[in-house]
């Protein structure tokens, strides 16, 4: 059996990147991680030379198992749940297989708002950022308000303590989405809170998180808020 190659960009703000990895280090399945950090998405970068040799889209995750490469993340996690059946990635239900799949397709073509205004940003901390999305972006609190009822539906239907029960690739793919509640302190209820603690306390994301912090890699977007906490 080949070794899994799983190519990756920072962690501090590579969400889709987060998904897999998160996935596969939290079901205990090896992988050999290959870190391209983003110099530039200029077509001459050196992230896009090393990614776009193994994915023509030159975009990052990209997982690669012998001949078999795999780009996009939603690609990846149904690729992982074929070659891993015994991992459970998804649920064993029907009905509650076909409702991950679906809000994981929601989080891929959806939160447009919520992604392009809160950037994931991990080692960032910019309440202030956040309160002002809640006052002048609706489409935000449009975006959060979705992603609260859907939590809040599958935590009560389930009986948590992850989406679906036990972690699973639901709960990897809104991952990402839980680190930008925390970087801009937006407001949710009491039980979205309790399931991002947990979340965060999965070894999988723990692990991710810890790795993040400890970058300090920063692009230059974030030139700003570096000087700021200098």
């Amino acid at each position: 059996m080949s070794t899994l190659q799983l190519y990756i960009g920072n962690k501090n703000y590579s969400s889709w990147s987060m998904r897999p990895w998160v996935l596969m280090k939290q079901a205990d399945i090896p992988f050999e991680e290959v870190m391209v950090r983003f110099d530039s998405f200029e077509a001459d970068s050196r992230f896009k030379a090393v990614v776009g040799a193994v994915n023509p889209t030159g975009k990052v995750p990209v997982l690669v198992d012998g001949p078999v490469v795999v780009w996009d993340t939603l690609a990846i996690a149904e690729y992982l749940a074929e070659r891993f059946p015994d991992k459970q990635l998804w649920p064993a239900d029907v009905a509650a297989r076909a409702h991950a799949r679906s809000i994981c397709a929601e989080m891929h073509a959806g939160f447009g708002a919520l992604r392009n205004h809160c950037g994931m940003n991990i080692e960032a901390s910019l309440p202030e950022v956040g309160a002002r999305l809640m006052r002048e972006e609706p489409a935000v609190v449009a975006d959060l308000a979705r992603i609260c009822q859907m939590w809040e539906g599958l935590l009560q239907r389930h009986g948590g303590p992850m989406l679906f029960g036990e972690f699973g690739i639901a709960d990897a793919y809104y991952a990402p989405v839980a680190t930008r509640i925390r970087t801009y302190a937006l407001p949710v209820p009491a039980a979205i809170d309790a399931y991002i603690d947990r979340l965060y306390a999965r070894p999988g994301v723990k692990a991710w998180i810890d790795e993040a912090l400890a970058e300090h890699d920063f692009v230059p977007m974030d030139e700003p808020y570096r000087t700021s906490r200098d």
